[in-house]
Formats: structure tokens, sequence, C-alpha cells
């Protein structure tokens, strides 16, 4: 099964694809910030075979319409709902990279019966302090100056040092992609992010296990709040990558895509 679906919610279009077999295990995949389903291409070409995999472009991004002036990871998360229930799905495995992964951690605190388990990939449940804020602020107001000289400014720095000479074609398609994303979008997303609540609760109350995937050179999550992060589900898995910054499913693909195939299947 291969399909390119699209949904109408509220008059604005919801851009997914379902692919794999129905009759097997089920993984959504979440994308971050500036990103659109496609970074996850390789990841689904890997386990079509063995899953049923959803991929979502999130409310401003890719293909899907942006809906208001803020994006709350509440909002996106009733978003994936919809989808879910539009492709008939009852329960599934949800990663979420970043963004994606405040989106998943939304869903889990809303529809907590859909899941059988939860993967945060360089993402954490901790609200933004007033710095954090104001710093997404400052990145509005950069949209607003020059979008095309701020994301492409950005998106080098989410790799670690080490790598960005490497993966130097990865970071050029993350540029390319993330150019079609308008200003009004970015600046919706980074409004959204600020406004999320803390969620350290619901990582707490999950009864489903947790995988958590963290660069150790991440320079958006630092260490020690990756580490006391793993420490509070009851089921909790966690990977920790050496030389690795905020793209860990991209810096590391090929050691990753085993190992969170892994973890979906024991979570059936």
């Amino acid at each position: 099964m291969e399909q390119h679906r699209t949904l109408t919610v509220d008059g604005r279009t919801v851009h997914y694809r379902d692919e794999g077999r129905s009759n097997t295990p089920t993984l959504v995949l979440l994308h971050g910030f500036l990103q659109n389903l496609d970074v996850w291409s390789s990841y689904v070409l890997s386990y079509m075979h063995r899953l049923r995999v959803i991929t979502i472009d999130l409310p401003g991004h890719g293909l899907t319409d942006s809906f208001c002036d803020v994006h709350t990871t509440e909002f996106m998360a009733r978003i994936v709902k919809q989808v879910l229930n539009d492709c008939g799905v009852d329960q599934c495995v949800m990663v979420g990279h970043s963004m994606g992964g405040y989106v998943a951690l939304a869903f889990a605190e809303a529809y907590p019966y859909s899941l059988r388990g939860l993967g945060l990939v360089n993402s954490h449940a901790m609200a933004d302090n007033e710095a954090h804020r104001a710093a997404r602020e400052e990145v509005c107001r950069q949209v607003g100056d020059n979008r095309a000289a701020y994301i492409v400014g950005f998106l080098p720095s989410l790799f670690d040092a080490s790598r960005r000479a490497a993966l130097s074609k990865d970071i050029k398609d993350l540029q390319d992609q993330s150019l079609e994303t308008t200003a009004a979008a970015i600046i919706a997303a980074q409004r959204g992010m600020a406004q999320r609540p803390s969620r350290i609760g619901v990582l707490q109350q999950l009864d489903v296990p947790v995988y958590f995937v963290y660069g150790k050179n991440d320079p958006r999550i630092p260490l020690e709040v990756a580490v006391t992060q793993t420490l509070l589900p009851r089921h909790a898995e966690s990977l920790l990558l050496a030389d690795v910054g905020h793209m860990a499913f991209i810096e590391e693909r090929e050691y990753l895509k085993p190992r969170l195939l892994d973890f979906v299947l024991r979570c059936y």
C-alpha cells in the first residue's frame, strides 16, 4: 500500500502519506520545524515491508496549509488525530523529531489510548522559559526581515560541526525544502512552540514505552537535560549518540534505523 492523501479540515488541506502494509504495526513519524514528511523518506523505504508508516506534513509545512497565526502543539496534535481517524488507525507508535516531539507529547496527553509507544528524537517535555520565548520572538523578527537568510543560516547549526562536510548534501536538501515554508507559517510554528506547557507529567504518567534519542553535542538540548528526561517515564529506553547534534535521525541514519524498528516491533 502506498498512498499520497489529503484531508480537508476547516476548509484547509492537510497532506500525508500512508505507506506499507495495513495489517502490520503502525508507525507515525512527525517531522521537526521547517521540515516536511520527505525527511523520513529513507526510513519509510526501509520499514514499509514490515510496518505501516504514516508521515504527515504538519500545519504550515510541506503541502499542508497554514490555518492561523499561531499553530499550537495542541492544535497540531488534533490534526494528527484527524489524519489517523481518516486512516482508520486506532493505535500506533508515534515518533517525533524536535517540534514533532512536542506535537507527539501533546498527542500523548490528549489521546493516550491511541499510543502503543512514544519516541522522542532530539526533543523534550519542558516548556520554554522566558529566555527561550524571547529567542523565538527574535526568530520571528529575523524571518520577517529576511526569511531565506534565516533558513539558510539556521539549518547547518543543527548538525554537529564534525558532520557538516560529510552531510552537506543532506543540509542542502533541507535548506531547499525549508525555503518552501512561508514566513507566516514559520512565525506561527515559533509562537505555537513558545506557548506549549510543560509535559513532564505526561512523560511520568505514560503507560507505554518511551524511546529517547539524543545527540551528545546537541546545541538545542543540553546533555544533562536529555539524561534527566530519560529518567521520568515508567518504561524508558535511550540512545545517546556521540558526535551528533540536533539532527540525530540524519546524522546517524543507518545506525538509528534498525534500533527504531526494533523498538516499534517490541511495542506491539
